[in-house]
């Protein structure tokens, strides 16, 4: 029985932190619902705007609703196993507020003809809110330091958050006949890295933090957001895309022989 109980502690040991099936239920995080509900009501209520306003169809509006309905419903399945803290925080709030950004972004692409020019309001309005949710970002991982509510959870949260933000803006940039469709691949390669993980297990292995990373995500999302201004056009808004997925390449590149060279020792 005592060595039945050891190879139990062992197995738990190896899902590096992960909450076990027999493991007691973890306490509910304080204010996520709140929240939730709180940024459900201003996805509905700046939609709303945006239909009697700029004229903005119902169906896109229905599309980020749904959109943000399957965001809360990860966030709320996921966080009360994932954020060891009492409370929702502030930087969760920052990363949801985003979410809810990325959401209307969601809605506004959805009515293309719109966004292709033929109402200039809505496309103003995109890159607004892009460059709003883009100067966001950053601020919520500086918040749970200082609060010291950092957590697994608020970490993949923020980094799923930008994924969908340049996922957004570079199909924009396609939509818009800014660039090629090439452009996409801006917005794939987080995927493409996520899906090469089952393939290959030893790119799961944990990155150590690095300032370069963080710029170069700070540069895709600016470069996007600039090249959708409506005075910027072919070919500069080819060389802003290429420049940024040449420095995203190189980015991933150096992570991936960093990983390789880990596994290999």
């Amino acid at each position: 029985m005592h060595r039945a109980r050891a190879i139990a502690k062992s197995a738990d040991a190896a899902t590096d932190g992960l909450p076990s099936a027999a493991a007691s239920a973890p306490a509910p995080v304080s204010g996520t619902w709140p929240a939730l509900g709180l940024g459900a009501i201003a996805l509905g209520t700046i939609g709303l705007v945006l239909v009697v306003q700029a004229g903005l169809d119902w169906l896109p509006l229905a599309g980020a609703l749904a959109v943000y309905a399957a965001i809360a419903g990860v966030v709320a399945h996921r966080i009360d196993a994932y954020h060891p803290h009492a409370r929702f925080g502030a930087a969760n709030g920052i990363t949801l507020a985003r979410a809810v950004i990325n959401c209307l972004l969601v809605g506004l692409l959805l009515d293309l003809e719109r966004l292709a020019g033929h109402e200039a309001t809505v496309g103003v309005i995109f890159v607004a809110f892009a460059a709003i949710s883009l100067a966001l970002d950053g601020l919520d991982g500086i918040a749970a330091r200082r609060l010291r509510l950092e957590s697994r959870f608020g970490a993949r949260f923020d980094v799923e958050v930008d994924g969908l933000l340049l996922v957004l803006l570079a199909t924009a940039a396609y939509r818009l006949d800014k660039v090629g469709i090439w452009v996409l691949a801006i917005g794939g390669v987080y995927y493409v890295f996520l899906a090469a993980q089952h393939l290959m297990p030893w790119l799961r292995a944990p990155l150590p933090p690095s300032f370069r990373r963080k710029v170069v995500c700070v540069v895709q999302g600016a470069s996007l957001v600039v090249l959708l201004l409506p005075f910027v056009d072919p070919p500069l808004s080819t060389a802003i895309a290429a420049g940024a997925l040449a420095a995203l390449a190189w980015s991933f590149a150096v992570d991936v022989v960093l990983l390789w060279r880990t596994r290999r020792a």
